[in-house]
């Protein structure tokens, strides 16, 4: 799972939740039940509590007032009563204990806990960040407090004012991605998207401690990172935006209820950072500048990511839920012009870059899935494939292991091979064998060489006969190439009588009638490429379209078959995906492997 910079910490109520008019930010104000407590690993950074200089304030301090059948007041009335006393208003002389000491320098212990949400990555720069968080914190608490007594806000709900009357002060800073953020969103807001900062008060000013507990922000670092692009300036700077704007929150200012009080709160945030030298103008600034400026910045919705998956560029902020992706070509990875486009090409190297391992099962040879790749830089060392990388090829007749060796070949029948080979020259049909590397025919023809132009297999070569090319190779496939309705009407139904029980026919291609051993399937050749590797099918999605891709999708824990494809791949999928011309790979990519 994850890890986390301190102990978990409940969730707000969704009561008094007003949403804003124009701002992604939320401040929940109630106290949170026991019961929600987030899941979270140990600490991977020391709990750093800070004692800073400060002055006590002896101002009163109101409450929040509630209705009795409130979860606030149930929780106020529990407290009370174990101290034996009712719950009451604090104002005025009642809000005696330390506050009335006379004004005088003292120590205020800022515990200040910053935490990773467990479904983060082990990003240095997230570590950076929450590393240089354990200071920033304190000295953003230390600003913000200088003018909590003797500032003219208005608006400020001032149940947080007379500091003096405590000895700590606790506050969580949690980093998250898009979707933890959303989680939170919807679940306690009963809003369906993510954004950049939700506030969470556990401060009951009845409960008389000597610990303010002001609560928890919640800062979503893929949107920070987002508006950190837009904005022109580094991650850390607008985490520290979001940060001040959600502490200004727990101190009890809300730009929601007013113009007033979103040009106090507006005029604080600039304070804040001003004072502490950091970059930025502060949220709210920064939200209405964008808007002014014709680039409004909104919530993250929907049409920001790619078709409600994560967002594209930000794979970075989560975690693979696969190990090993195994992805089709001809249909699936390759859209209809037989190329992988740019989108695709940069999810593709986003999952690599997050260690997931990309392995390739196709009808293809080794050559043809290499060519194709290096046309968007994924072939090679660091790239998808290379000769040294594991794969399937040419149906599960081929399959390489580690460092790129075989470890499995299959041969067609020589007899089907002969037969094949002389139907094709008296109906003068292009035929094509298969023999690892190589492609070989008989006659030239365009259709034949539209297989090495378009689809990246090697150059055919013309053999001078069918005895001298049966008897000089192993053929672990054959390949017809005519008219789809050549193919349906004629070609399928002949052959898969003709070689019953000596072979099978497939179709990955509509215009393509594949001969090959029987029982031949990608998935037999996935599942012994994963026993090689020691691996097991709960670590793998795969990807795919037709027909020759069922096994396949079939043994992996999530099956994606394309809307392109065939109904029997469609039929075994966990979910279908996009078309190969709508970027059906890199959909699926951000969709479902993280």
């Amino acid at each position: 799972m994850s890890r986390i910079v301190s102990r978990a910490f409940p969730l707000a109520s969704r009561s008094a939740l007003r949403p804003p008019p124009l701002l992604p930010v939320r401040c929940v104000r109630s106290p949170p039940p026991q019961a929600a407590v987030l899941r979270r690993r140990n600490l991977i950074l020391p709990l750093s509590s800070f004692r800073v200089p400060h002055r006590s304030y002896c101002s009163p301090r109101d409450s929040c007032s509630t209705g009795d059948g409130s979860r606030l007041g149930s929780l106020r009335r529990i407290f009370a009563g174990l101290k034996g006393r009712s719950p009451r208003r604090r104002s005025g002389q009642g809000a005696k204990r330390k506050a009335a000491q006379p004004l005088k320098e003292r120590e205020l212990l800022l515990d200040v806990k910053i935490c990773i949400e467990e479904d983060l990555p082990d990003d240095p720069e997230i570590l950076s960040v929450a590393e240089m968080l354990r200071v920033n914190v304190p000295m953003a608490m230390k600003a913000a407090f200088e003018n909590l007594s003797e500032s003219n806000y208005k608006t400020r709900d001032t149940s947080i004012d007379d500091l003096g009357g405590f000895e700590k002060v606790e506050l969580s800073v949690m980093l998250c991605n898009d979707d933890f953020i959303r989680k939170l969103n919807k679940d306690w807001r009963e809003e369906d998207h993510a954004t950049d900062v939700l506030s969470m008060s556990q401060h009951i000013p009845e409960l008389d401690i000597p610990i303010l507990m002001m609560g928890d922000v919640v800062i979503s670092v893929e949107t920070a990172a987002r508006q950190a692009e837009e904005r022109g300036h580094t991650l850390l700077d607008e985490i520290r935006i979001l940060m001040v704007h959600g502490l200004l929150h727990l101190l009890g200012f809300d730009h929601e209820i007013s113009d007033e009080a979103e040009e106090e709160m507006e005029k604080e945030e600039e304070r804040v950072l001003k004072s502490l030298g950091w970059i930025g103008k502060g949220l709210i600034k920064s939200a209405y500048d964008a808007v002014t400026k014709g680039n409004p910045q909104t919530e993250v919705t929907d049409a920001e990511v790619l078709r409600d998956g994560k967002k594209e560029g930000k794979l970075r902020y989560y975690k693979p839920k696969f190990s090993f992706i195994f992805c089709d070509m001809d249909g699936t990875l390759l859209n209809s012009k037989s190329q992988v486009t740019p989108r695709t090409a940069k999810a593709l190297k986003e999952a690599v870059s997050r260690g997931v391992k990309v392995v390739i099962a196709t009808g293809k040879t080794r050559p043809a899935a290499i060519r194709a790749l290096q046309m968007v830089d994924l072939a090679g060392k660091d790239g998808v494939i290379s000769e040294s990388s594991p794969g399937v090829f040419l149906q599960g007749l081929l399959v390489y292991g580690r460092q790129g060796r075989q470890i499995c070949r299959s041969n067609l029948d020589k007899n089907v091979c002969r037969e094949a080979f002389l139907y094709s020259l008296e109906h003068n049909i292009p035929l094509i064998a298969f023999s690892q590397d190589r492609c070989l025919t008989l006659f030239d023809h365009p259709l034949i060489d539209s297989l090495h132009t378009i689809y990246h297999e090697p150059k055919a070569e013309i053999m001078p006969s069918v005895d001298h090319l049966v008897a000089s190779i192993d053929i672990q496939k054959l390949l017809f190439y005519d008219t789809i309705e050549g193919i349906d009407t004629t070609l399928r139904p002949y052959w898969a009588e003709v070689v019953s029980g000596r072979a099978s026919v497939i179709q990955a291609q509509p215009d393509m009638l594949e001969i090959v051993p029987p029982g031949t399937s990608k998935g037999n050749g996935v599942t012994m490429l994963l026993d090689h590797l020691g691996i097991t099918a709960k670590e793998i999605m795969a990807i795919g379209d037709g027909e020759n891709d069922v096994e396949m999708l079939q043994i992996a824990s999530l099956g994606v078959a394309l809307s392109n494809g065939s109904e029997k791949a469609k039929a075994v999928a966990d979910v279908i995906g996009v078309s190969n011309d709508e970027d059906g790979v890199a959909d699926a990519i951000y969709k479902y492997a993280f």
